[in-house]
């Protein structure tokens, strides 16, 4: 429908032509003078010399683009397309101009990152075997690059190599973002989701074979069909897990979507009470995780001054944007990567002292 109406918009005289979804069109000759929009599986381009919106010393790098799943919330296949891997070479190359231009910190992402080289084979005669894993290993090499973070992971594909490379790859911080949208095996089956049981399994896996791993969720509240049983389920396994960082989202109808036409649809305030409820419990469980930091010594990567003159970094456990930050207590220029003394916390967020003996600790700052 998207493709439709954006063809038929750039072409008003040509209505008579069938849209991107016809045969016809995609048959047109290459040289004709009207807009196609086509198909959402488009080759992919080089990255490299981009416009980056982020900070010159970090960067989100694409691995693929769009997904083979059917989750029942989500209208992201059908203008994003099926899964495809960017190609190898393109990727390396991506990511070690990234780091000649001064990149220390890369943070993958994809529909499904962790699916990434799985459909290699089925394109590839030589039948390439590589995957996130092989990848992981090869940014390793590249001078520059001090982390690399894993967000946007599917709660399958998570192969032995990959957790190995997770644990074992100094630069790769021991941070992955697995979005599991809820736990509860009615409403995971209504999203066509993985069960509670494989979401378990994975979870208990990860954590036992990568020491001191910091899980990221995000879960979907309130959609159709969402019992008060189930909600009561998912603030117990909230609580349980300790996620050191989630975040909740009340469900919205998409259109085009498998769940859009529910009958079930659960009322906007009950939504709003159960994220409400929710982000109260992670509150607290991210407050604690603040706290237990206190008196460590972390590696903070400044990413800006504030509006207020103070240097503003994140810790290895922090996405760029999403997470929360430490405050420093010295003036360190962005981009720099410094050892600094937890000295204190605002609710999520840290205060940090360059100067390891903590002797700045008198002066803190409101922020």
């Amino acid at each position: 429908k998207i493709r439709d109406v954006l063809y038929r918009n750039a072409n008003p005289a040509d209505h008579d032509i069938p849209s991107p979804s016809g045969s016809a069109l995609l048959a047109a000759p290459a040289d004709a003078s009207r807009v196609h929009v086509g198909s959402p599986t488009v080759p992919f381009r080089a990255e490299w010399a981009r416009r980056r919106l982020t900070p010159r010393h970090t960067a989100f790098v694409r691995v693929a683009e769009g997904c083979d799943h059917a989750c029942a919330f989500c209208a992201i296949p059908g203008f994003r397309g099926k899964f495809r891997s960017k190609p190898w070479e393109m990727l390396v190359e991506e990511i070690s101009r990234l780091a000649a231009q001064g990149v220390k910190e890369i943070n993958l992402i994809a529909e499904d990152t962790n699916q990434y080289g799985s459909d290699f084979a089925k394109s590839d005669p030589n039948r390439d075997t590589r995957r996130l894993s092989d990848l992981l290993y090869e940014i390793d090499t590249i001078p520059g690059i001090e982390w690399v973070r894993l967000l946007y992971c599917y709660p399958s594909y998570f192969s032995d190599d990959l957790i190995d490379a997770i644990a074992k790859i100094d630069k790769v911080v021991k941070y992955v973002d697995i979005p599991l949208q809820h736990v509860t095996e009615n409403v995971l089956r209504r999203m066509n989701r993985p069960g509670k049981a494989h979401t378990l399994r994975i979870l208990d896996k990860l954590r036992a074979r990568i020491p001191n791993l910091v899980l990221r969720s995000t879960f979907i509240v309130g959609f159709p069909g969402e019992t008060d049983a189930d909600h009561r389920e998912l603030v117990e396994f909230v609580e349980k897990m300790r996620f050191a960082r989630a975040g909740f989202f009340a469900y919205s109808q998409e259109e085009g979507t498998a769940a859009f036409d529910h009958e079930d649809q659960v009322p906007e305030k009950v939504k709003t009470k159960r994220r409400d409820r929710l982000v109260q419990v992670q509150q607290r469980i991210q407050e604690e995780f603040a706290a237990a930091q206190q008196g460590k010594v972390l590696s903070v990567l400044v990413d800006k001054i504030d509006e207020d003159g103070m240097s503003v970094g994140r810790a290895w456990f922090d996405a760029p944007e999403i997470d929360s930050v430490v405050h420093l207590l010295q003036d360190v220029e962005p981009g720099t990567m410094v050892d600094v003394k937890i000295v204190g916390q605002h609710m999520f967020d840290l205060v940090g002292d360059c100067n390891l003996d903590g002797s700045a600790e008198e002066d803190l700052p409101d922020v």
